[in-house]
């Protein structure tokens, strides 16, 4: 493998089922801190989400002979991750307090508005939908990230959670009808004006 020019998904695949030990690094380093961000908000703790990307990479690795290049690579790696979490969520019980979120996800960046009364409430927000978010069922939480955190399009998230895209429209529809109803409950001033 080259120094100079990092290989693509496909040809960092080939390299190593061909035996390259430095491939598959090349894939690790390239979505391992995007996968870490989005099982973090999928999951709702830092440790959790460490792990079961361990487990994705490790379970890609082992199974990547059976990848066969339908979908693109990352599609198919966030696929064993959702699934992971998954099962990772069914054995572990959800973090549901907003103080417990914080010291679990850790503090958000500082909103680079020059007013520190408005990051205080940017943040304070941030908060309470990760504290909603982990109220929803892990189906629900799993497509709100890959929609709106991920930017993810219908077609992609059907690939990653195997489903058609008519059941992730429906789905997402619903999840936002449940995130929406947490949040009224949370601050129901506030999310009744909007």
């Amino acid at each position: 493998m080259s120094d100079d020019v990092l290989p693509d998904d496909d040809q960092a695949v080939q390299d190593t089922l061909a035996g390259d030990p430095e491939a598959f690094g090349v894939l690790v380093e390239r979505y391992q801190d995007r996968l870490f961000n989005t099982l973090v908000r999928v999951l709702g703790s830092r440790e959790d989400a460490l792990d079961v990307v361990q487990d994705a990479f490790v379970q890609a690795f082992v199974k990547l002979d059976s990848f066969r290049g339908a979908a693109r690579f990352s599609t198919w790696l966030y696929r064993i991750a959702m699934n992971l979490a998954l099962s990772h969520r069914r054995r572990r019980r959800p973090v549901a307090s907003v103080d417990e979120t914080k010291t679990q996800v850790g503090e958000e960046p500082m909103d680079s508005q020059p007013s520190p009364e408005r990051g205080m409430i940017e943040r304070e927000r941030v908060e309470v939908v990760q504290a909603a978010l982990l109220k929803l069922g892990a189906e629900h939480r799993q497509i709100l990230v890959l929609r709106e955190m991920e930017g993810c399009s219908y077609e992609t998230m059907g690939k990653i959670l195997q489903l058609p895209v008519g059941t992730v429209r429906s789905r997402l529809f619903r999840a936002r009808l449940q995130l929406k109803a947490e949040l009224q409950a949370m601050l129901p001033d506030e999310v009744e004006r909007s």
